[in-house]
């Protein structure tokens, strides 16, 4: 974002930059994160079910995550202290040990700036997802509401089709890598002139020369 812009920031903008104290320390961000792809998420609280669950279900699929050379921060308007006292928890009573930071930012200036606080459902912040590239560029936004999990396996999808996407320089279909219509294949980018749209077919698969797909 710009100087001064006090706008959230949106796909294709530039992630605020900010200084947090996090369960595994003092973090600068993006700057810290610099090569590498992130999902920054918001919780609504520490001490609630369904969080738990998520944060849970995150810690699973971290390794997963790790291996796309994706890191994982959480965020909530809590203390520091809540949230160690929360990791002890979860630890000892599932088994399971939070190796991610999270961010506590209990004034929630991190939190508005980053628009995960939606007025109409309260003053912590919602289920917030931001995913962003190794530049620092915001690639992919998600919110949910409190009451509402959140699907860690379809957000480890969008990594995955992000990334592929940007190699690949192709688009990726609904459910990828399991789409009805084309299964695994991923989408050519649509010819920009008459000529490459009358060779487009000759040279892919496809439904027509502006829906041509292929394998990788």
């Amino acid at each position: 974002m710009d100087e001064g812009c006090s706008r959230i920031p949106l796909l294709g903008d530039k992630v605020v930059s900010f200084e947090a104290q996090t369960t595994r320390g003092p973090i600068q961000f993006p700057e810290d994160y610099a090569g590498k792809w992130v999902v920054l998420f918001s919780h609504p609280a520490d001490f609630t079910p369904v969080c738990t669950t998520e944060f849970y279900a995150f810690q699973k699929r971290y390794p997963e995550f790790r291996a796309l050379g994706c890191e994982l921060i959480g965020l909530s308007i809590d203390q520091i202290f809540s949230h160690i006292k929360w990791m002890e928890w979860i630890k000892d009573n599932l088994k399971v040990e939070i190796e991610f930071p999270v961010i506590a930012d209990d004034r929630g200036k991190i939190a508005e700036s980053l628009g995960m606080v939606h007025p109409g459902k309260g003053n912590n912040t919602v289920r917030a997802v931001y995913i962003i590239d190794p530049t620092g560029i915001v690639r992919l936004i998600l919110y949910y509401p409190q009451e509402v999990g959140r699907n860690m396996d379809e957000i480890l999808r969008a990594v995955k089709a992000l990334q592929t996407s940007d190699k690949n320089k192709v688009s990726m279909p609904a459910n990828w890598p399991n789409n009805e219509l084309i299964k695994d294949s991923v989408i050519i980018p649509p010819p920009k002139d008459v000529k490459t749209a009358s060779e487009r077919k000759s040279q892919y698969a496809g439904y027509d020369w502006w829906f041509c797909y292929k394998k990788l």
